[in-house]
């Protein structure tokens, strides 16, 4: 088993070459639609418009962003009127969130440091949400699962939207792979119904909704002409299978996560 120092070093590394794949200023207006984000409807068949419908009314709440990567989700939280503290690992990614802050006109409300989610340097009870997109998976889920809980004031939420993969064949497959992409590191994998479970365990309330199946994830992998609108219509079918069968939510590729404190 690896060391957490072994594992956060293979993250900064993950991160920092994924900073070095932005692509100029262009790059950091986005995103572009942020109205798109202020009041999404519940019945969305978009995970990232659910994640933030989940938020509600936000404004002048603190909200630590978990993990913020290159910081397309901080403009939008910012954007809720919300005072957020966007937390990532890479240095390289803080740097790069900053200047997307800077480049959409956000200049307070937000503030950026370079820290652990393994050891989050904020004091017990002292935000209001945890909102995380596609980090949990990069984690020790034990380790975060507490510093979420500590830094969560009581009744606070905590959402996150991550990878999902129930199917052992499936999983096994991927492990006999042996090329890893630079911007994969060797920890991250994707999570199961019964990891988000126990990471939500010790809290008081805690839901999920799946988002599209596998098969149209396979579609727009091999048919070009079913990205764009073409993907738009395959969502909206998942969606309707979903609402019909909402068994087959085991094998949804992605979920979006509530969990009450």
């Amino acid at each position: 088993m690896a060391s957490l120092e072994q594992w956060e070093r293979a993250e900064r590394e993950r991160s920092a070459h994924e900073a070095s794949q932005a692509h100029g200023p262009d790059s950091l207006e986005y995103p572009r639609n942020v109205a798109r984000y202020r009041n999404p409807p519940a019945d969305t068949i978009h995970a990232l418009e659910y994640a933030f419908h989940l938020l509600g009314d936000v404004q002048g709440k603190t909200i630590l962003e978990y993990g913020c990567g290159d910081g397309v989700n901080t403009v939008l939280l910012a954007n809720r009127g919300a005072r957020v503290i966007a937390l990532d690992l890479s240095p390289e990614l803080i740097d790069y969130a900053r200047k997307r802050a800077e480049v959409h006109g956000i200049t307070s409300g937000v503030s950026f440091t370079v820290g652990s989610a393994h050891n989050v340097p904020l004091p017990d009870e002292s935000v209001d949400v945890v909102f995380g997109i596609a980090i949990l998976h990069h984690l020790d889920l034990k380790l975060s699962s507490a510093e979420v809980r500590r830094v969560l004031k009581k009744g606070g939420l905590a959402i996150f939207q991550e990878p999902v993969r129930n199917s052992q064949l499936l999983r096994l497959t991927r492990k006999l792979i042996p090329y890893r992409s630079p911007d994969v590191s060797p920890y991250e994998r994707p999570l199961t119904d019964g990891e988000l479970s126990e990471f939500a365990a010790d809290c008081s309330a805690y839901h999920y909704r799946p988002f599209s199946l596998p098969t149209s994830s396979l579609i727009n992998l091999l048919l070009e002409r079913f990205r764009g609108n073409g993907a738009e219509s395959l969502l909206r079918l998942d969606a309707a299978i979903l609402r019909r069968f909402p068994g087959l939510g085991y094998y949804s590729p992605v979920k979006v996560i509530e969990i009450r404190k």
